[in-house]
């Protein structure tokens, strides 16, 4: 597919005797490689693990505690899925123990998990005044603890029945959360900014997770958004038709089942998505990475450049690896000089190379060069010959008229019969091939490079002038330029073509880059 260069398909699992890491355990083995892990029974000796046991009289429990609380409770009106903006749900005051009641309710009979009901005192089940019947209610991260904001919370006495995890202990937390929902419900598929370990108390919840290479497959959303965190992938039903790469996302997807007393690490930047069942309690604790909390805020937009150009990178490497271009595969021809046994010399730029010399599969792209520029010539120079022994003098000078052979927009390498030709040699072919038309087509190179050039044939000639850079000697080097681009008349606007392509080329990566992983379009109305 070539959408995703590399994906991590690895979640540590920690058995519950091998619980017990100390702090530095934790930090050498998980948190410093960024991969998420299981830890197995990490939570069963919390005084909660028992207390808040719906089936066993957790729910009275809970009341009795902070009953009289009030807290944000999440209204949904996407039914039992939860997305994450604004726009699909709004948070709104709730009474705790009305929240408790609905789940009694919940063990009492099966319904279909709408609205919150209440018994009246008349003992006819009615809906809470304050909920429309339509919404879901989901009491999704309620402080328990909030040491980032230092506000006080109305839950802080149920911190008594739970304990933090020894190997974080020393972690700077940010919040400690509850999480409890009274039917079976879905989160949207997000990220946080913050290292997540989630802990199931009761009930059961299955967490997919995908590494934040896989961000291009999951359509972020606006960058410049209030829910940017968020996919833009509807759950429910997928339109694959806007999300065409989402297709894929399955194939990079990992899962992981919490029953309760399990917990599992959520590193900051990884894409996640819960399915929770019927009565499922969780605590969950943040805390800032160590990379964002040393980072200077001077450094910031350093570190931003750094990252954009890393990403363009590897998305000009993916625009090309349709045909096999690629990073990694690129090299293949580096330091290469034997190809199906044909040894491939060093060209003399001073001695002219007569077409017979060419290997067949140099002289078909010469061919094919020639053609492509020929074609695209109009009025008179479409007439004349293409090929001869002699130089191309006989070849109308087609500066100012020939077209383009690809659009300036078109970036892929199999639309690109110029890219392409120019592709399929190894990096001392196409130096004779090139030197030929210096010595006998000079007019026909200069068509090619000054008018011929897509963007995408421009990137791809100069990764073969770095290929050749690296098989010759630096002397060889200075010889083989002066005698290429002193066919030009101006040999600057000749470099410039080819790097004005180049960089439309990167440009295009560029806007990919901010549509895949920012959900931003260049294109798109100005902020």
């Amino acid at each position: 597919m070539g959408e995703v260069e590399e994906v991590l398909q690895v979640v540590l699992t920690f058995e519950e005797e091998e619980v017990l890491l100390s702090s530095q355990e934790f930090q050498s083995q998980v948190e410093s490689r960024n991969i998420p892990a299981v830890f197995r029974g990490c939570v069963r000796d919390w005084k909660a693990f028992i207390n808040w046991n719906p089936s066993n009289g957790g729910l009275d429990y809970l009341q009795g505690r902070v009953g009289t609380a009030v807290v944000e409770a999440m209204l949904s009106r996407s039914g039992p899925i939860f997305y994450g903006d604004l726009r699909n749900h709004e948070m709104v005051p709730f009474p705790f123990s009305r929240f408790i009641t609905s789940c009694k309710e919940r063990l009492g009979k099966s319904d279909d998990g709408r609205g919150v009901c209440v018994d009246s005192e008349s003992g006819e089940e009615t809906c809470s005044a304050s909920v429309d019947s339509g919404y879901h209610v989901y009491l999704a991260q309620v402080p328990i603890l909030n040491l980032e904001n230092k506000e006080n919370s109305q839950l802080e006495s149920l911190g008594e029945d739970i304990q933090t995890p020894t190997f974080v202990q020393t972690r700077a937390l940010a919040s400690i959360n509850l999480w409890m929902n009274n039917a079976k419900s879905r989160s949207s598929t997000h990220y946080d900014p913050h290292h997540n370990l989630l802990c199931v108390v009761s009930g059961c919840k299955q967490v997919v997770l995908w590494p934040p290479s896989a961000c291009p497959l999951l359509y972020p959303m606006p960058i410049y958004g209030e829910a940017s965190n968020h996919s833009s992938v509807d759950l429910k039903d997928p339109d694959y038709a806007i999300h065409s790469r989402a297709k894929h996302s399955s194939d990079y997807s990992q899962k992981v089942t919490l029953h309760a007393g399990d917990a599992l690490f959520i590193p900051e930047g990884w894409f996640h998505q819960v399915d929770s069942d019927e009565l499922t309690i969780a605590v969950n604790y943040w805390w800032e990475s160590s990379i964002m909390s040393n980072m200077s805020e001077h450094m910031d937009a350093y570190y931003l450049r750094r990252i954009l150009k890393r990403l363009i990178s590897s998305e000009m490497n993916h625009m090309l690896d349709g045909a096999g271009i690629h990073s990694g595969k690129f090299e293949k021809h580096v330091d290469k000089t034997l190809v199906n046994g044909q040894g491939y010399q060093v060209a003399n730029p001073k001695q002219k190379i007569l077409l017979h010399q060419l290997s067949p599969p140099a002289l078909q792209v010469l061919h094919e060069l020639v053609s492509l520029v020929h074609d695209n010539v109009n009025g008179a120079a479409q007439n004349q010959p293409v090929l001869s022994t002699s130089t191309d003098s006989s070849v109308v000078s087609t500066r100012g008229v020939c077209t383009k052979i690809v659009s300036l927009k078109s970036c892929r390498l199999e639309d690109d019969p110029v890219a392409y030709a120019l592709w399929t040699l190894e990096p001392l072919e196409l130096q004779n091939v090139l030197l030929s038309m210096v010595h006998n087509f000079p007019r026909t190179l200069e068509t090619l490079i000054l008018h011929a050039l897509s963007p995408v044939a421009a990137e791809v000639l100069t990764r073969k002038f770095e290929e050749i850079d690296k098989l010759i000697t630096k002397e060889q080097r200075d010889e083989f330029y002066q005698i290429l681009y002193g066919v030009f008349d101006d040999q600057f606007t000749a470099m410039d073509s080819i790097l004005n392509g180049k960089e439309s080329f990167a440009l295009q990566a560029f806007r990919n880059v901010l549509d895949k992983y920012l959900g931003v379009s260049l294109d798109g109305p100005k902020l």
